[in-house]
């Protein structure tokens, strides 16, 4: 049983010596020819002053000491083991790890292994080596479990591949080309399983970051397919995202917010207009247009950098249909503070109004050094 802490469990500690221990106990049932104490000894020296990261590499390591040095017959052991229901959550973790770095040299098992695997926990960085260095096998792997019913693998393959995974690094070829991964998405973005279509979003928004447009031609190709179709409007609108923070008139017109609309900003006001670093100004404005019309109405923050304005940060503000020529009023308070990710240096801040991507108003506020 895991020990009882006073407080919260930090993320690195669910790999801990019990949840090894566990480990080598599950795989020492599985087979008389797991080492279960080398095991032990490698995984647990150390452990303790790692980060969740390293722990997972290092466990990886400890198994490669206590698992048969033949690959294929180390993956029947972990077959064996997979028959517990046990085996899941952060230990699986280490052991997708595993068969990424030592299964490398056999595809033929240790894909099969990972769709297995994959139920306990995603494999989605464990197949991306897979993907690089055997892309012919791990593509008709893809293709078997595209069409199972078992929405972990068909995540899997839209997951897997995606060019830019979070903590997962590129795979630049699909950076530089995603046209075998949109082959893969064409197959998923109907998928029954919201688990699964969240995948295939996010996987259009990572090549909308490289490919702006291939991936606003993908999306319409898809709505143009099945206009009525609920699922994919949700996977475009959410796919679409980063797109449409930036104010892309394509992506914006694809989730039904015309640029070109006609909408009129009137009052609008920053106050005050100079401030301290932490305080708050007040954006304030209305916005009337000539027919019905739906609006995405975000503000823009172009903070002072040390060489010049930086780069817009987007807020989002309010969706709303405007109704012919009826004012609505938008208010928010931004405070002007800094967060770990942005320092914030002292001159001149410039605020804007976007409504649809298009920019209808601007004005600049003065931030000073605290006291």
């Amino acid at each position: 049983m895991p020990k009882e802490t006073s407080g919260p469990t930090l993320m690195k500690d669910r790999i801990s010596p019990d949840v090894v221990t566990h480990l080598a106990d599950l795989l020492a049932a599985a087979s008389k020819s797991f080492k279960r104490e080398e095991f032990l000894a490698a995984a647990i020296e150390g452990l303790e002053s790692m980060e969740m990261k390293a722990r997972v590499i290092h466990v990886a390591d400890a198994l490669a000491a206590g698992l048969p040095a033949n690959f294929p017959k180390a993956a029947k052991v972990i077959d064996r083991a997979l028959k517990s229901p046990e085996l899941n959550s952060w230990m699986a973790y280490a052991v997708d790890d595993y068969v990424a770095r030592y299964g490398i040299d056999f595809p033929e098992v240790a894909l099969p292994l990972m769709g297995k695997l994959t139920k306990r926990w995603s494999c989605e960085f464990a197949i991306r080596p897979f993907i690089r260095e055997h892309p012919k096998e791990t593509f008709e792997q893809f293709d078997i479990w595209i069409g199972s019913d078992d929405e972990d693998l068909r995540r899997l393959v839209s997951e897997g591949s995606r060019p830019r995974l979070p903590w997962g690094g590129f795979i630049p070829e699909f950076v530089e080309d995603p046209t075998p991964t949109i082959a893969l998405l064409d197959r998923l973005v109907d998928d029954p399983s919201l688990y699964v279509r969240k995948s295939v979003a996010n996987h259009l928004n990572d090549i909308a970051k490289d490919h702006p447009e291939l991936a606003i031609e993908t999306a319409r190709r898809w709505l143009d397919g099945d206009p009525d179709s609920e699922r994919r409007h949700w996977i475009v609108g959410h796919g679409m995202r980063s797109l449409i923070k930036a104010g892309d008139p394509e992506a914006l017109a694809l989730v039904g917010y015309d640029a070109g609309a006609p909408v009129e900003i009137k009052g609008f006001e920053v106050n005050p207009d100079a401030i301290a670093i932490g305080e708050a100004v007040t954006i304030s404005f209305t916005l009337v247009a000539e027919e019905e019309t739906p609006v995405m109405v975000d503000y823009l923050v172009h903070h002072a950098g040390t060489k010049g304005a930086r780069s817009a940060k987007v807020f989002k503000l309010k969706k709303v249909k405007l109704s012919a020529g009826k004012p609505v009023l938008f208010r928010r308070e931004h405070r002007i503070r800094e967060v770990s990710v942005r320092k914030i240096y002292p001159g001149p801040h410039v605020i804007e109004v976007q409504v649809n991507g298009r920019v209808l108003a601007a004005a600049t506020v003065e931030v000073t050094e605290t006291g």
